[in-house]
């Protein structure tokens, strides 16, 4: 029988949705996609973020862009489909985009746009943690 896909954070797999507008995947989640063994998801995109659009950080438990603006929202409702999809493929596994405020994993930024690390989740990383999902982050595969 064969596993269920894994769900992938699309940028990872090549596809244009970076906040910056770059696109460069990881050659091994790109050759998972082609081989379906990867469904590639991004929630500020799904969330109804632009691409590109402003950075994002952490701060006081809400998502705040380099601008002043909330974008929490977009977030939220970015992730709460994500996780609808990984159900919808029967995702038990996630490999997630590293540090990102929606995808960081273990790690995120502090929210003062310094490059300054704290421990936590992204909004979509912890939703899926919630939800019984394994996430790692492409810097934890083998």
């Amino acid at each position: 029988m064969k596993q269920p896909p894994i769900i992938v954070s699309a940028c990872l797999a090549g596809m244009f949705c970076r906040y910056n507008g770059e696109v460069g995947g990881d050659p091994r989640i790109e050759e998972m996609v082609r081989r379906a063994e990867a469904v590639p998801y991004c929630p500020e995109v799904m969330g109804g973020l632009p691409t590109p659009r402003p950075p994002c950080e952490i701060r006081d438990g809400r998502v705040v862009g380099d601008d002043g603006v909330d974008r929490t929202a977009e977030y939220e409702r970015g992730a709460a489909e994500g996780l609808r999809l990984a159900r919808l493929y029967g995702c038990r596994e996630a490999v997630l985009k590293a540090r990102s405020p929606s995808c960081g994993s273990g790690t995120v930024y502090d929210g003062t746009f310094t490059s300054t690390r704290i421990p936590g989740d992204g909004v979509f990383a912890r939703l899926l943690k919630d939800g019984g999902i394994a996430v790692r982050t492409e810097e934890e595969l083998g």
